[in-house]
């Protein structure tokens, strides 16, 4: 007889507990639900399940606690950790607590049921290791609980007792610095130097000098020995921004330093021998500059050794109004005053707008919004030209990129509320639609009930019944 796989379920919130039992069961695993940490401890003593599923914040013992407890006393017992407080602290103090996978609230359900069918296979433990304190880890300004940031939490935390070389991929202005920071400070080194270079803002004649340093009289001007970049990081972690803009001549070079961890200054008859682990960025397709022959295959492979691709803001839009939150927060601690609010309809041009230069760009918004609002609350006309005409590059929400953006919300949705989901989406919906055709239209009610294809008295009449501040 085939054995039946056991999970615990644990979660002070029945929805979830709901969820889970009925998704586990349709994948033929048997459950058991919890609604205290407690409790799983006392039949811990009894019998032991095949993986447990916990909740981090609960009344009582919390999910960390409960984890701590089964690592010291059933070592080989996978924990997946679920919060809907989704941040990288606490995905980094889950994997390096022992968890199996860290769940972020509100999940997909079809993933939750493939991370427990892992768990319930015995896929090997994540052993733990001393790691930063919490207060270091607030230094970085990585914010987000949408899904393809919730995978670069992840794999932050899977590599916080690796050297290995990461190259970061992405567009322009998505946080790959940041990243990159991050990488260092849940690292092994995260005692050591964190050095950063952008390798496509420096002139290429100079480049090389700064990378690897000079011996006095090198070359014209060199009055002294300078050292590079990669001895100012040694036992640390170099970041190589931009990598993909680094010219011919320097590939090479930078190939026989991850390969034999030394290197001559310019100049210099002595090599130098360094300790560092690069983390390497680009904005560009490495392996198209491979194809075309601008960029050394080679050093391609020994930079991918692990790809982490960050997503782009209007791939993450559930995370806008935090990280709009955030910029606003740290502005005003700059400026010493008040911080400063997105009104709704602002707050929803936000949404809507596609943000081409990303979480950069989002920021200087929120920079310039502070400064430049008359009001505590920030409304549609203090913001951009480009966010109030929603077009231009990249700014239309027009297309399949809203309707995918669209799609993955109401998935989140139907597995986090009760409510029908058409009566929570097309209020939503006609808010949006309301609030842009309005400010398209400088507040003329007449002009924006033409644009949504409506009659004035159904402008006023939508207005009232949405309760809208317009």
């Amino acid at each position: 007889m085939t054995h039946q796989h056991e999970v615990w379920i644990v979660d002070d919130d029945h929805a979830i507990r709901w969820v889970l039992e009925r998704a586990l069961a349709q994948a033929e695993i048997k459950t058991r639900s919890f609604d205290e940490a407690d409790k799983v401890i006392a039949r811990l003593r009894k019998v032991e399940p095949d993986a447990i599923v916990t909740d981090i914040r609960m009344p009582g013992t919390d999910g960390m606690a409960l984890l701590d407890h089964v690592n010291q006393n059933y070592p080989d017992l996978p924990v997946i950790i679920m919060t809907a407080y989704a941040d990288l602290d606490r995905a980094v103090a889950a994997f390096q607590g022992g968890a199996f996978e860290y769940l972020p609230k509100p999940f997909d359900v079809d993933d939750a049921v493939a991370i427990v069918s892992r768990a319930v296979k015995n896929a090997p433990q994540l052993q733990m290791v001393d790691g930063p304190s919490p207060a270091a880890a607030t230094e970085a300004t990585l914010i987000g609980s949408a899904p393809a940031m919730q995978e670069v939490f992840r794999a932050i935390g899977r590599l916080s007792k690796s050297n290995m070389t990461v190259l970061l991929t992405g567009e322009s202005g998505t946080g790959k610095e940041l990243v990159a920071q991050a990488l260092h400070r849940h690292s092994p080194r995260r005692d050591s130097p964190f050095v950063a270079i952008n390798t496509a803002a420096i002139p290429s004649e100079l480049l090389e000098s700064e990378l690897f340093g000079h011996e006095k009289g090198a070359f014209t001007g060199a009055t002294g020995q300078h050292l590079g970049r990669f001895e100012q990081a040694n036992s640390g972690t170099l970041f190589l921004d931009e990598i993909g803009d680094m010219p011919a001549a320097l590939q090479t070079r930078l190939l026989r330093v991850l390969a034999d961890g030394e290197f001559y200054r310019v100049g210099g008859h002595q090599s130098v021998k360094v300790d560092v682990r690069v983390v390497a960025a680009t904005h560009q397709d490495l392996n198209a500059r491979v194809s075309d022959g601008s960029f050394r295959e080679d050093l391609y492979h020994r930079l991918n050794v692990i790809r982490l691709h960050l997503p782009a803001l209007r791939e993450r839009v559930e995370d806008i109004p935090e990280l709009a939150e955030h910029f606003l927060m740290m502005t005003a601690q700059e400026l010493d005053i008040e911080a400063k609010r997105l009104r709704p309809g602002a707050l929803d041009l936000f949404s809507c707008y596609q943000w081409p230069g990303n979480v950069r760009q989002l920021e200087n918004v929120c920079r310039r919004a502070t400064i430049m609002a008359p009001a505590q609350e920030i409304d549609v006309e203090d913001l951009p030209d480009e966010l109030r005409m929603i077009d231009g590059n990249g700014a239309s929400p027009a297309g399949e990129d809203w309707e995918a953006t669209l799609k993955k919300w109401a998935e989140r949705l139907v597995v986090s509320t009760t409510t029908p989901i058409l009566d929570e989406a097309v209020p939503r919906f006609e808010r949006i639609m309301i609030r842009v055709a309005l400010a398209q239209t400088r507040g003329r009610r007449q002009d924006a009930a033409r644009l949504l294809g409506w009659g004035r008295n159904t402008l006023t009449r939508k207005i009232k019944e949405l309760d809208l501040e317009v």
